[in-house]
Order: structure tokens, then C-alpha cells, then sequence
């Protein structure tokens, strides 16, 4: 049995890009492949697709596999292109619904707040710098002789000490409110 070139073309668009693309444009509504992000979406929309692609196609398979009476991948049997047309179809609506087509992009809904996000990063970023100092100083007053250097090594080590625990201390009173 012969197959025409556009049978295989749209055959191969349906196993390894069409309903990945679909997903992913139902996925990923906001993402708009013009503008200064626009190569770089492309990129990631042409490889999610067909990543996507690939797997519906195992997964389907598999699925196919399981009913009654098997499945045999072949050209006269088309069942498998059947699911994917579908599924192409149903991602393109479910994309359509979400925003996707429209002139002006959905916006993107906002990532939630994670429960430590009210300061932990400047006081961690705070910390080590001062265990950076606190580790020069110390190396110092290791491998220097005794002179009057030292004693005002020791006063700044007492100090970023000092401020450690004050930072320490304001975060754990931070988190126990």
C-alpha cells in the first residue's frame, strides 16, 4: 500500500509536533513569539511541542494497546492518528478558551507567596558576608605576629560577632511572630 506525501506530512506533524504544540499554547497562554522574548519563546514552544508530542504519542500507544483486541500501528489503521487529531483538537480549544489567540495576552497568574519570603534572603545574604569577614579576620590573627594590629583585629572580629547574633536573633524573633 502506497502513501501520498501529504498522508505521511500530516502523519508526522499528527505523531511528533501538532498536539504537543496544542498543549503547549494551552499551557503557556501568555507566551507570544514576537517582541525581545520572541526567539527565545519560539525556542522553547518548538521544543516543548515536540517533547510533548513524543510522549502523548507513547502514551496513547500504550493506551491503545491496552483495549480489547490490541492495536496495530499501520498505515490502514488509523486509530492512533484518530486520539492525537483529538487531543490536538481539544488542546487548541482549551487554549483558544484560556486567552491564547486573543489580541492582547492573559496575564500570567501570580506564583504564590512561599511562607519565608519576608526578608530571608537579604538576612541569609547578610550572614555571609559577615562569616566571609569573620573567616579573613580570624586568618589574620592566625598567621600575624602580635602587634597593635591585632588588637584592633580582635575588636572588629568581636564586632561582626555581635552583629551575627543580631541578625540571628531578628530573624528568629521574625519567624516565632
Amino acid at each position: 500500500m502506497s502513501v501520498s506525501p501529504i498522508e505521511a506530512g500530516a502523519g508526522l506533524l499528527l505523531l511528533f509536533f501538532l498536539p504537543g504544540l496544542a498543549l503547549t499554547l494551552a499551557v503557556f497562554p501568555e507566551w507570544r513569539l514576537r517582541g525581545a522574548e520572541g526567539p527565545e519563546r519560539l525556542a522553547m514552544t518548538t521544543a516543548l511541542s515536540v517533547t510533548m508530542s513524543v510522549a502523548l504519542t507513547v502514551v496513547v500507544g500504550f493506551g491503545l494497546l491496552a483495549l480489547p483486541g490490541g492495536f496495530s500501528a499501520a498505515w490502514s489503521d488509523p486509530l492512533l492518528e484518530e486520539v492525537l487529531a483529538v487531543v490536538t483538537i481539544a488542546g487548541a480549544v482549551l487554549a483558544w478558551r484560556r486567552g491564547r489567540f486573543a489580541r492582547e495576552p492573559p496575564r500570567p497568574s501570580p506564583a504564590p507567596e512561599a511562607p519565608d519570603e519576608d526578608g530571608a534572603w537579604p538576612a541569609v545574604r547578610a550572614l555571609e558576608g559577615l562569616a566571609r569577614e569573620e573567616r579573613r579576620v580570624r586568618h589574620a590573627l592566625r598567621i600575624g605576629p602580635e602587634t597593635a594590629e591585632t588588637a584592633r583585629l580582635r575588636q572588629r572580629l568581636a564586632e561582626l560577632e555581635e552583629e551575627r547574633r543580631r541578625i540571628t536573633d531578628a530573624r528568629r524573633a521574625d519567624l516565632a511572630e
